[in-house]
């Protein structure tokens, strides 16, 4: 949990929750930020932080909702497994990374993420986990997997045709294209788009917005909404698991990753 005592009341109170991530409260709102710039990679140990963050905003009864927004050019521009050890093993046949991950999806809350720069692979998935996504026109969306010979995974196979359909998440998974901002926007990626500096404030409008209302009424409704969505998450990130494990040992994986580094495209064989 955080290494200060959990913020209580309308107050604004900071609290921080391992290196990179920091919490505020203002309003009924929790404000949940990514402090790991420029990129905000992704790790093990951010997402179980993160995942803290957020199981405390929801054990507290002051809070209605959250913003999820994260300092730097990015919003999140992927996952970062360079540290050793950093894939943390399995549970349940599903990567540690994916665990945490899940426990996103266990929140009750509303939440609004703020989604600046880039939101690429997991960082996509991350922003998929919100119930809402404010976009500035710059931002990029992007599912970039079959670029690196690789597979989806944080459940994005499930939740992105969820958003906007079959056919346009099977562009963006199958061409691997970058989506702006005024784009998402117009698929329903986005629900909101405003210009970078007016961009968390936006954010903070939705949520405040939403905390307006009665709180047991904004559960219950965005428990039936929802449905067994944490559960339907659980089952699509080992079924995407099993498939990564296959593909990460291919030569097209080994060269993905390789020419996306180098920024050129890949010369994939099949096998």
């Amino acid at each position: 949990m955080g290494d200060r005592p959990w913020p209580v009341g309308n107050t604004q109170v900071k609290a921080n929750y391992g290196e990179h991530v920091r919490v505020a409260v203002d309003s009924n709102v929790a404000v949940l930020t990514i402090d790991k710039p420029p990129h905000n990679f992704v790790s093990v140990q951010f997402m179980r932080d993160l995942a803290d963050a957020f199981d405390d905003a929801d054990a507290d009864a002051d809070v209605r909702a959250l913003v999820l927004q994260a300092d730097g050019s990015s919003f999140c521009a992927g996952a970062d497994f360079s540290a050793p050890g950093e894939a943390g093993g399995t549970t349940d046949g599903i990567p540690a990374l994916y665990v945490e991950a899940i426990r996103l999806y266990s929140n009750t809350k509303p939440i609004v993420a703020a989604i600046q720069g880039a939101a690429v692979g997991a960082g996509l998935g991350l922003a998929l986990a919100a119930d809402f996504r404010v976009t500035s026109p710059e931002a990029r969306f992007v599912a970039n997997f079959v670029k690196l010979g690789f597979h989806a995974g944080f459940g994005i196979s499930l939740m992105l045709p969820r958003l906007i359909g079959d056919q346009k998440a099977s562009l963006m998974l199958l061409t691997g294209r970058r989506i702006k901002g005024e784009e998402a926007f117009a698929w329903g990626l986005a629900d909101q788009i405003a210009p970078a500096d007016q961009l968390r404030d936006a954010a903070f409008a939705l949520a405040r917005e939403i905390a307006e209302g009665a709180p047991l009424a904004i559960i219950a409704t965005r428990k039936t909404l929802r449905g067994e969505l944490g559960e339907q998450i659980r089952q699509r990130t080992a079924e995407e698991f099993k498939i990564q494990s296959v593909l990460n040992k291919t030569e097209d994986f080994a060269e993905g990753v390789k020419s996306v580094a180098e920024r050129r495209p890949g010369n994939f064989k099949g096998r």
